[in-house]
């Protein structure tokens, strides 16, 4: 009897996580895929993944929408923080790392012989989980620092500093601290730091490993307003474990899982039906928390 009892309030509670997600996901605007001035997006295409002779990704295509954000949700362990760095070309430096298939941004494979990898990772940027500013720079440096790295030369970097920290969330919060040391911030404002950075070499996608992973529900809500104020101008694409987040500020979803074999990607849909109609089980277990 007790057992049956554990069992109802365990459906109720999945039943509710589920029509709790359906309708945040159901309630944002839709983003129609961006203009051509925006490019025509990225593209990973039968993409498989190894480290040494373990097999971590098999066979994934994706396709990303310029102008559109993209979740990309599973467990720990199922292949999304590599297969996001195999989108700019970092998988490859890690030892032993290998990759086979295609990145396509607008049209051109970022891993055809003779492409610049400096290049690529200008106009694909990435935010790691952990906000990583340059401790010995200050503010102002660490916006500006990318453009140092890459020698690109703009005509005015004050108007350059304050458009990357506007458009960062962050403008009014330091406009007055520009000399102050990068690490005098707080995490959630460090983060914004760091989006701002990845801003300032103009990239057309942003990547996002867990953005918000380590952070305080205000610090992720600004964030999150970010994340929907930057998809105007760019293709965004975000791992997360937070199903309320993915739900909040994405269009579409993939969801990831490795079931004791490589990582695979079992469905992508709009946002809002994976969380309301999935058409894989196990992707309506995920999301509804009966696993992972």
């Amino acid at each position: 009897m007790d057992d049956d009892k554990e069992k109802s309030k365990e459906n109720m509670k999945t039943q509710v996580a589920s029509s709790s997600l359906a309708s945040v996901a159901g309630n944002r605007v839709q983003r129609r895929p961006g203009t051509s001035m925006l490019g025509t997006g990225l593209g990973a295409h039968n993409i498989h993944a190894w480290f040494g002779k373990k097999h971590v990704l098999s066979d994934i295509t994706l396709d990303f929408a310029a102008g559109t954000v993209t979740a990309l949700i599973g467990p720990s362990g199922c292949g999304k923080s590599t297969f996001l760095r195999i989108l700019n070309r970092m998988h490859e430096f890690i030892p032993t790392a290998a990759m086979a298939g295609e990145v396509l941004l607008d049209g051109q494979d970022i891993y055809a012989l003779g492409t610049d990898v400096t290049k690529i990772r200008l106009k694909v940027g990435m935010v790691f989980q952990k906000p990583n500013p340059f401790p010995s720079m200050t503010i102002g440096e660490n916006v500006l620092s990318g453009l140092k790295l890459a020698q690109l030369k703009v005509k005015n970097t004050d108007d350059l500093l304050e458009s990357c920290l506007v458009r960062a969330g962050l403008w009014s919060e330091v406009k007055d601290r520009l000399k102050e040391h990068g690490g005098s911030l707080s995490g959630g404002q460090q983060q914004r730091l760091c989006i701002a950075r990845a801003l300032a070499v103009q990239p057309q996608v942003l990547l996002m490993d867990e953005p918000c992973s380590a952070l305080d529900p205000g610090s992720t809500f600004r964030i999150e307003e970010t994340i929907s104020e930057l998809a105007k101008t760019m293709t965004i694409i975000i791992v997360t474990h937070n199903m309320q987040q993915a739900a909040r500020v994405s269009d579409y979803t993939a969801f990831f899982l490795s079931d004791g074999g490589p990582g695979q990607m079992i469905e992508v849909a709009t946002t809002r039906e994976i969380f309301s109609v999935p058409r894989d089980k196990r992707t309506e277990d995920y999301v509804t928390g009966r696993f992972g």
